[in-house]
Formats: C-alpha cells, sequence, structure tokens
C-alpha cells in the first residue's frame, strides 16, 4: 500500500458510497486509477468489505469512557469471553506495557458506566484498572 491507497481508504471511510469519480477529484487522479486501485485492494483482501454505519439518535447523548486493564495472563482469554457479555464495552484491544488490555466503553450515564467499571473490577483475574472519561473525539474514522 503507498500513500494514494491510504488517501483512496480514507476517502471511503469516510462515505464509502461516493463514486469514483468524486473521489478521484479529490484526491487529483484519474477515475480508472482510483477503480482500479479499490479494485486491487479488494482482491488483496486490504477492503474486506463495506458496511452500514448507523447514527445515535439525537436524543440519546453517549457518554465514554477507556478503561485500562491489567490482568493476570492465564486468565486473559477467559476476561474477554466475559468482557463480550458487556454490550457498553464497543472495544478491547491487548496491548503492551503496563496495562495489557485496553476498552472503549459507551453507556447513555456516566452512572452507567461508573457501574461497569466496579464490575470489570470484580473479574477474577483483573489485577487493577485505570479509566478515564472522552471528553471528545478529534479523529474519527468509524
Amino acid at each position: 500500500m503507498d500513500q494514494l491507497d491510504r488517501r483512496i481508504i480514507t476517502a471511503l471511510q469516510h462515505n464509502a458510497r461516493e463514486s469514483t469519480t468524486k473521489i478521484a477529484a479529490k484526491l487529483g487522479v484519474a477515475r480508472t486509477t482510483v477503480h482500479e486501485r479499490i479494485q486491487r485492494m479488494e482482491e488483496r483482501g486490504v477492503i474486506a468489505g463495506y458496511s452500514v454505519v448507523l447514527s445515535a439518535p439525537e436524543d440519546a447523548p453517549r457518554v465514554q469512557v477507556v478503561v485500562l486493564l491489567e490482568v493476570q495472563q492465564k486468565e486473559t482469554k477467559r476476561i474477554i469471553k466475559r468482557l463480550e457479555t458487556y454490550p457498553e464495552v464497543k472495544l478491547c484491544l491487548s496491548i503492551n506495557g503496563e496495562f495489557d488490555l485496553l476498552l472503549s466503553a459507551e453507556a447513555p450515564r456516566i452512572e452507567d458506566l461508573d457501574i461497569l467499571v466496579d464490575e470489570l473490577a470484580k473479574i477474577p483475574g483483573v489485577l487493577r484498572t485505570n479509566t478515564s472519561v472522552v471528553f471528545g473525539r478529534r479523529i474519527d474514522r468509524n
């Protein structure tokens, strides 16, 4: 993947339904170039598919937190299975360093997330947590 492929992917992430003609115009390249690049990335599996992103109802504000978890290594798989049962948990990443897992969680109220974090800390094998409230999204390619 080169810089042009990355720029095409960024455009598709912003609006996957945008025509190759419009993407090409924005990027200053030929339409056929964009079309061929997209086709090649699909064939190589770089682009695995396209999806619909639903917006949240405007009357349903969301609060987001990032939770770092330090876990006993031998319990990681079991803990992840347990994390999958919480609908508030939208993302779980395995990371290196002082903590082992990074979670992104969302709920309508901060109180809901307070309860969630308390429950996470009680999961057997979770040694400690560190939670930060998200104030805003500066870059969001989802």
